[in-house]
């Protein structure tokens, strides 16, 4: 530029106002897995410098769309060991409903060979048995009624009299109990028959009646996985008859609710497990087969209330989820649920048709609608007027009207 004249430097004084907060992310913890895909928790904080300090603000105030994931996939290793599944057999019917099932058995990854399943025990495992339909029977006429399409609600072995009579439904239920089907013993049918039948009677059903007995012994599966279900206002008692799971080789019985979590194995004969609200799941985990439990159970008015006058119960197949009418005197801060509990083998969809806040004054307006996946505890927030279409990875859910 020579020999054009330099100009002097100058200094302006530039915006002084605090640069607006932002997201801050602190290093990811430890993985939740030893091997195989985990996740990493990380902090993530809303900061702002004052003064050249910083200071910790309300997670508002910084952009909610561009907030960190708070736990990020990690993996440390690739696992020893792994579960692998065989292809999934033919349907169990020539028509009509049926179950598809597969072999399951665990793989060293270093030999890619099968191993003793002992070693997989601690990983999760997917299932083992699906629904499948192989068309109408031609005998069948007509379409079939709505309770028609219910799991069986029957225990595997016989019930009481006062249980086995009971054909009355329940307006929680929204069903009758006894809309689903039956299963009937052939003449001449031997142990073998009756084997058979087991895992279609038990594993995988939702039980509906006040009392009954379920046999989870000599299941075909692993895993066998029962409900049981009640009306609000009632809880359920469930007392180990007999059982013949091998502690040692890992073989456990889960039972969890919505206020509870119990897991055993030793010492379970006469053992007595309450639900403390109206709905149970049972699961059961054996090893070598012919081993498991046989189970009494029976429900009784809940000591405890556990709901809200406005809470709602249904259970599966299908049925219509309306808000529940708030009243004029009741407190602003109740909270209205809808609980929707299914046979553990079924999953659940909810599609909302027409969700309209509505007007102020009618006692059934809401701000928005909270859905929650009982079995990972995951929920999900919708908000206006479009309509949404949410679907489980359980058998249970949750819906919750806030104001």
């Amino acid at each position: 530029c020579q020999p054009v004249p330099k100009p002097g430097s100058r200094v302006e004084v530039c915006d002084l106002n605090p640069c607006p907060p932002r997201w801050k992310v602190t290093p990811a913890g430890p993985c939740s897995s030893s091997c195989g895909l985990g996740l990493a928790v990380q902090l993530v904080t809303c900061v702002q410098i004052l003064h050249g300090q910083e200071v910790l603000q309300e997670e508002h105030l910084c952009p909610m769309a561009e907030k960190p994931l708070t736990s990020v996939p990690c993996v440390i290793r690739t696992c020893s060991y792994e579960w692998r599944f065989s292809e999934w057999s033919e349907c169990s019917t020539s028509c009509g409903n049926g179950i598809q099932t597969r072999q399951d058995f665990c793989l060293s990854s270093l030999t890619h060979k099968p191993v003793n399943p002992l070693f997989c025990r601690r990983f999760p495992k997917a299932i083992v048995v699906r629904g499948c339909s192989a068309g109408p029977c031609p005998e069948q006429e007509g379409p079939l009624s709505p309770g028609a399409e219910l799991q069986p609600v029957t225990p595997a072995t016989h019930l009481t009299g006062a249980a086995a009579g009971t054909e009355h439904g329940h307006k929680d239920l929204g069903v009758p109990l006894s809309a689903g089907p039956r299963e009937q013993t052939k003449p001449g049918g031997g142990e073998e028959d009756t084997a058979k039948r087991c895992f279609l009677c038990v594993c995988g059903n939702l039980f509906l009646n006040a009392t009954g007995i379920i046999n989870m012994t000599g299941v075909e599966s692993r895993d066998c996985t029962v409900a049981i279900g009640r009306p609000l206002r009632e809880e359920i008692s469930v007392t180990i008859l007999e059982s013949s799971l091998n502690c040692s080789a890992g073989e456990v019985l889960l039972f969890s609710g919505r206020m509870m979590w119990r897991t055993g194995c030793r010492k379970l004969p006469l053992s007595l497990i309450n639900s403390r609200t109206n709905t149970l799941i049972v699961k059961q985990r054996v090893v070598l087969p012919g081993n498991g439990v046989i189970l009494q159970y029976n429900s009784r008015t809940a000591t405890k209330k556990y709901y809200q006058d406005c809470d709602q119960q249904l259970f599966g197949p299908q049925g219509e989820i309306v808000t529940p009418v708030q009243l004029p005197d009741q407190r602003q801060e109740v909270v209205c649920r809808t609980f929707i509990t299914v046979a553990p083998r079924q999953r659940i969809s909810i599609r909302a048709l027409n969700a309209d806040p509505g007007p102020e004054g009618n006692h059934t307006h809401f701000n928005y609608i909270l859905v929650r996946d009982v079995s990972t505890m995951k929920t999900v927030v919708f908000r206006g007027k479009q309509p949404f279409l949410w679907q489980s990875t359980g058998s249970q859910a949750e819906i919750e009207f806030h104001e």
